[in-house]
């Protein structure tokens, strides 16, 4: 484990606000940049239902260390919403394929020259062979993304779990016309189409691979060949760590480390899924970006 560089360090040079395309939809974001030019550019892709305002200390402290960091909300959520969310018909697969898609690129055209880096959390990790730039990337960080099925959940999460897909969760999202997510506690409101696929992956063997050539295009497993590193935090009862080294056989020919962040190492009692972005658990940050 390496020391944790927790200097208080200038502001980034720049704070931008942007907004860029992804096919039909304009997604919002920011984008944080050091002092001269960058290390390395890297686009974060977040988690289901977590805006990206939540990743700001994260990408400030990560344009601090010499990087330039894009963080952005997916179609028709938090930031990126152009209207009421029960009038949207964003799906899983248009989040983690055409606006993943359109980040990176965005990003690769602000920042022409540096090395392209790609930190995913949950959701943000699992589509990279689903792009067609995976073959640009060099260095993929994947966090709490596992190819979880609600069997996997550790009890009592697990009747949390399929409470949420199969008591309140689909009743209030039939009745409302989108998914009440804040109401539940579980972050922003969802549009209906993409609570419904993510419950088809999450309650079916095999995840995501049934809407392969129907609304997921056929992935490229090899494409990526860069350095992959996969962070898996051990008291994730959405992720558990198992799932997410599972995830390890979609990446054949990555250069592959593993990290397991356990709380007790930082002198937390707990972290869980999406707790290693607060403020209060950057002791963490430089073990997530460190070379193993």
């Amino acid at each position: 484990m390496s020391a944790p560089d927790l200097r208080i360090v200038p502001p980034p040079a720049l704070v931008e606000s942007v907004r860029f395309r992804a096919d039909r939809a304009q997604l919002a974001g920011t984008l944080h940049r050091p002092k001269g030019p960058p290390k390395a550019a890297i686009v974060l892709h977040g988690a289901t239902g977590v805006p990206h305002r939540y990743y700001r200390h994260f990408s400030q402290w990560l344009a601090g260390q010499g990087y330039a960091c894009l963080t952005y909300d997916y179609r028709d959520f938090a930031a990126s919403a152009e209207g009421h969310v029960r009038r949207s018909g964003a799906t899983m697969a248009e989040w983690g394929v055409q606006d993943q898609q359109s980040a990176q690129q965005f990003l690769e055209e602000a920042c022409p020259d540096a090395p392209l880096w790609v930190i995913g959390h949950s959701l943000g990790g699992l589509m990279i062979p689903f792009l067609e730039g995976a073959g640009r990337i060099d260095r993929l960080i994947t966090i709490a993304s596992g190819l979880v099925h609600l069997g996997e959940h550790p009890w009592p999460y697990r009747a949390v779990a399929a409470a949420f897909w199969y008591g309140p969760g689909p009743l209030a999202t039939k009745l409302l016309g989108y998914l009440p997510a804040k109401a539940f506690g579980i972050g922003r409101d969802l549009p209906a189409d993409v609570y419904w696929q993510w419950r088809r992956w999450c309650t079916t063997k095999g995840f995501y691979l049934g809407d392969v050539g129907r609304v997921l295009p056929v992935p490229d497993w090899r494409a990526f060949a860069g350095d992959m590193k996969l962070v898996a935090i051990a008291d994730d009862d959405l992720v558990p760590p198992a799932t997410v080294w599972r995830h390890m056989q979609n990446f054949p020919e990555a250069r592959k480390s593993q990290l397991t962040v356990r709380p007790a190492d930082y002198g937390a009692k707990k972290i869980g899924h999406i707790g290693v972005f607060r403020p209060q658990n950057a002791a963490v940050w430089p073990d997530l970006i460190a070379h193993c």
